[in-house]
């Protein structure tokens, strides 16, 4: 079967960003046109991410500077599909949060009640403030058995110079210490984050295409929830990488704009 009949059946695109889209602060070349193609050919985007350390503001706020325009100024954060998990699963609960301010706001302002004196259930994000208090205080509560539930799992964010701790790290720290591992995580390559993509999209899994640069989160999504998944190589995974991964995409590109003659 060739590109175009794989892609046919694709009403919108699921993008990772950083690694797809951007790395660090310098569009990928082609990016733009890739999007103006979708555009033409009636397709949607929504752009997904697993950093729950920034708020869909923040992002939507850089692809505006990055050049991108309405109809694709529209992002999901694994912190957003978090804040709609608890509030479905512990209506009326107060959570404690380990997350810096921005997560909090965004939570908040989503109606999720955070109380970290009096909480009925723990939620994580990646947190960049974090301390060893709070790192002492999230282990009392998980080991005292309060759900606990994780925004993604990622051990590493990128940056410019490499990689940080991401919330994965912090994780297995939780685990060393009180002997659990989260009840629930939400984002890639996990249900919560594509339920809530699905809310937001209005389309069914078969419809949807979720294209990323890395394996065990963006391919894997795809992979488990029956979406074309698609490998862009302008980020972390390689080919020798495919090779090795359990997962393995529907499709392989240099870039996004190496789609575009396909749709």
């Amino acid at each position: 079967m060739d590109d175009r009949k794989k892609l046919s059946h694709v009403k919108g695109f699921l993008l990772d960003m950083d690694g797809t889209l951007y790395l660090g602060d310098r569009l990928l070349e082609g990016s733009l046109d890739f999007l103006r193609k979708v555009e033409q050919t009636g397709r949607s985007a929504l752009f997904l991410t697993n950093n729950s350390s920034k708020s869909a503001e923040v992002y939507l706020q850089k692809l505006s500077r990055l050049g991108i325009t309405a109809p694709f100024l529209r992002v999901l954060t694994s912190g957003q599909a978090a804040g709609r998990y608890v509030l479905t699963h512990f209506p009326g609960k107060r959570a404690f949060l380990l997350g810096n301010e921005m997560l909090a706001a965004e939570l908040t302002q989503l109606g999720v009640q955070i109380d970290p004196d009096r909480p009925d259930y723990v939620l994580i994000g990646f947190d960049t403030t974090l301390t060893y208090a709070k790192l002492h205080r999230v282990c009392d509560l998980v080991r005292e058995g309060l759900p606990y539930i994780a925004t993604h799992p990622d051990f590493n964010c990128p940056t410019e110079n490499g990689f940080m701790p991401d919330i994965g790290a912090i994780i297995a720290f939780i685990q060393a210490s009180a002997g659990r591992q989260p009840d629930v995580i939400i984002g890639k390559p996990y249900a919560g984050i594509v339920e809530e993509a699905l809310r937001v999209t209005g389309l069914k899994k078969e419809e949807l295409a979720m294209v990323g640069d890395r394996l065990y989160t963006d391919i894997a999504t795809g992979v488990r929830f029956g979406m074309t998944s698609i490998l862009v190589l302008s980020g972390e995974a390689t080919l020798a990488d495919v090779a090795t991964s359990p997962e393995k995409p529907d499709l392989i590109y240099e870039r996004l704009s190496s789609m575009i003659e396909y749709l």
